[in-house]
């Protein structure tokens, strides 16, 4: 599992240029089963992703095609974790040691 923690690096205007199309990538993640959560932080100097996978290199090929990246206004700082413990919906998550 992965903490994808994303930082602007642009002014906010800028960033909601990008918007829509950061929003079109997010839900193509979740149709595909990547991502489990997301947001803004607060504040607003950019968000946290939750996702799933077994391959870091894969997540970081994936983090390099939102539309944030791609138009130089967020950088991401990737943290993959072990699951070994979660609530009874993210069951099929759970991951050994």
């Amino acid at each position: 599992m992965f903490v994808l923690e994303l930082s602007y690096t642009a002014p906010l205007d800028r960033v909601d240029a990008v918007l829509k199309d950061h929003v079109v990538w997010l839900e193509e993640q979740y149709a595909a089963g990547v991502f489990l959560a997301s947001g803004r932080k607060n504040p607003r100097e950019g968000g946290v992703i939750i996702a799933v996978g077994d391959d870091r290199a894969a997540i970081e090929r994936l983090s390099a095609t939102d539309p944030f990246v791609v138009q130089g206004v967020c950088a991401y700082r990737i943290t993959e974790f072990i699951a070994t413990k979660t609530v009874d919906e993210l069951a099929a998550y759970r991951q050994a040691l």
